[in-house]
């Protein structure tokens, strides 16, 4: 584990968590007000020049997985195509290929609101932080909200960076993003699940952290 977080470590881990934390919680249409903007971005991006800045992975891979997300977008940010994929993968009503909340793969039971779910929530209430209503009606473990939390943490508790990464979002999340994307039948939501995982096992490998993970039940 390295030293604290220097000024452009925690604007690189606020741009990651802002960015990309969105795109998991938010339906491209319902929620149009609050993610046009930045899938508006992506749809118009330079992804070459965007993969050579983007932190913590290389520029051959970040181009790869945002070429993906850009190619997804060719038809607009509401799309058909894109909204009914979001749907699939993340509200239902069918079983989701690859639920996004933590517990789903580490409670022996497989179910939202499990153990390290609640191992989460005691961590935030004893570091003083919530998230308010309103802002994610998700159990706390969904990948959207711990990005968004992530970004968060780096702007505004960065002492406590490391330990959240290492105790309860490293734990699970390369295992649920290549369970995500091998089940995107989307190029967007394909690249969105590559960039997300190299982003976050690239900040792991910058900051040296080492991590215990549990067994997977799923």
């Amino acid at each position: 584990m390295m030293d604290k977080l220097d000024d452009k470590s925690r604007a690189e881990i606020v741009f990651v968590g802002s960015t990309l934390g969105p795109l998991f919680l938010h339906d491209p249409e319902h929620d149009a007000q609050v993610v046009a903007t930045g899938l508006e971005a992506l749809a118009s991006l330079d992804v070459e020049a965007a993969a050579k800045d983007w932190p913590f992975v290389s520029a051959e891979d970040a181009e790869r997985a945002l070429a993906l997300m850009h190619e997804g977008l060719a038809e607009g940010t509401k799309s058909d195509a894109l909204v009914w994929e979001y749907r699939r993968l993340f509200v239902g009503p069918l079983a989701k290929p690859a639920p996004p909340w933590g517990s789903v793969y580490t409670d022996k039971d497989m179910v939202v609101f499990g153990v390290s779910t609640m191992q989460l929530r005691d961590w935030m209430r004893r570091n003083g932080i919530a998230i308010e209503k309103g802002e994610s009606d998700e159990p706390e473990d969904h990948i959207g909200t711990m990005l968004v939390l992530l970004a968060w943490l780096a702007e505004e508790r960065p002492e406590l960076v490391d330990e959240f990464l290492c105790d309860h979002l490293l734990t699970w999340s390369s295992h649920f993003l290549e369970q995500l994307e091998e089940a995107a039948e989307q190029p967007f939501y394909e690249g969105l699940a590559n960039l997300t995982r190299k982003s976050l096992e690239g900040l792991q490998e910058e900051r040296e952290l080492e991590v215990a993970y549990p067994r997977f039940y799923r």
